[in-house]
């Protein structure tokens, strides 16, 4: 791997989320099982703040936190429109400080951010190790924007300027979280989360594709680094795939059927360089029924329906990252860490297999 491309190589990343409470427990269980690209935990066990929702709420106009219902909602009721001038003045300015994340609501975040010196030197030996790359994630615009409500339960994405400003507010929560991160490793990657991806076409949401694009595309032109997107559900992957993304990633344990409905867009995005993150391993009950063999199997058959469409093996082999289904955040923390272990030998597996001999990733 050279210092300026960014190789996938199978390896191992986790999602984001952990059930453990405290910081430094989470980021020991992220080095010892995915060191080569850690990820700042999230800790929705720790507090609601750091619910996906709440947690990058802050300085959102009328945004409020209802910690004893724990609810994230923006009251209209106020008059908005001093706050929703202070978002466009720092977006238009670049103003990143605008978008900071506080040590209140990601507690995993500032445990990781403190191993590095102001001066972006490494901090104590061994804390961070040599990482290829080091991750981060923010909640999508579509999944916010639907799970965040006003004073009358009605989502703020169907309010067209709040939509915008949605979309605007978290390109700077993901720029400001980047700009972070970056002394940290060669690369960066930043995950957008859209769990909400799921309903697009039902009838449950009401967004047209081209809006789903726009939305997506003004958070992901803030990123500077490899950009992601995670949906753990079945969903129009043609959609996401049309976007400037770089690593799609899915829960390849429940749907890689459904993926491999779109091969035309799926050769398409990897012949530009695209990534699958393949969400292989369960995040769930269904985990203890599994083993690293069970699972290569399952992600083989996964992506020889691909190659039945028509999409190149060689292509595929040479674009694969392996990553639980989704985060381990409401799990016990026995489960979460059986996935990340299983995770990583999937991983090494893979890497056996498929890596080109004497190409190394470490």
């Amino acid at each position: 791997m050279t210092a300026d491309r960014f190789v996938p190589g199978w390896l191992p990343m986790a999602i984001g989320s952990f059930p453990l409470p405290e910081p430094q427990a989470a980021w020991e269980m992220v080095l010892k099982y995915t060191p080569q690209i850690p990820v700042w935990p999230q800790l929705p066990k720790r507090s609601y703040l750091e619910n996906m929702y709440a947690q990058y709420s802050e300085n959102f106009p009328g945004v409020l936190v209802d910690l004893a219902k724990e609810r994230t909602f923006v009251d209209r009721s106020q008059n908005l429109d001093r706050d929703l001038e202070r978002l466009y003045v720092a977006y238009l300015q670049g103003d990143l400080e605008f978008g900071a994340i506080s040590p209140r609501y990601a507690a995993g975040l500032h445990h990781v951010l403190g191993m590095v010196s102001p001066q972006g030197a490494a901090g104590e030996p061994g804390l961070i190790g040599h990482p290829i790359a080091i991750k981060g994630q923010v909640t999508g615009p579509i999944s916010w924007g639907l799970s965040v409500v006003d004073e009358n339960r009605r989502p703020l994405l169907y309010d067209e300027i709040l939509a915008d400003a949605i979309a605007k507010h978290l390109r700077l929560k993901a720029s400001w979280q980047e700009a972070q991160l970056q002394p940290l490793a060669p690369h960066t990657i930043l995950f957008v989360d859209e769990p909400y991806m799921t309903s697009f076409g039902s009838g449950f949401i009401s967004l047209s594709r081209d809006q789903v694009v726009t939305l997506l595309e003004e958070v992901f032109a803030g990123i500077v680094g490899l950009k992601g997107v995670h949906c753990c559900g079945n969903t129009d992957w043609s959609v996401l795939l049309e976007t400037s993304v770089d690593i799609l990633n899915l829960d390849a344990y429940e749907y890689a059927e459904s993926l491999a409905l779109y091969p035309e867009a799926v050769n398409a995005f990897l012949e530009r360089g695209g990534i699958i993150a393949w969400g292989i391993v369960p995040a769930g009950p269904a985990v203890e029924g599994e083993t690293a063999d069970t699972l290569v199997s399952r992600l083989s058959k996964a992506m020889n329906l691909l190659v039945a469409k028509g999409v190149p093996a060689e292509r595929l082999m040479a674009a694969g990252m392996v990553t639980p289904s989704c985060g381990t955040g409401s799990l016990d923390e026995e489960t979460a860490e059986r996935v990340l272990q299983l995770t990583a030998a999937v991983s090494a597996q893979m890497r056996a297999r498929y890596l080109p001999a004497g190409d190394s990733v470490e």
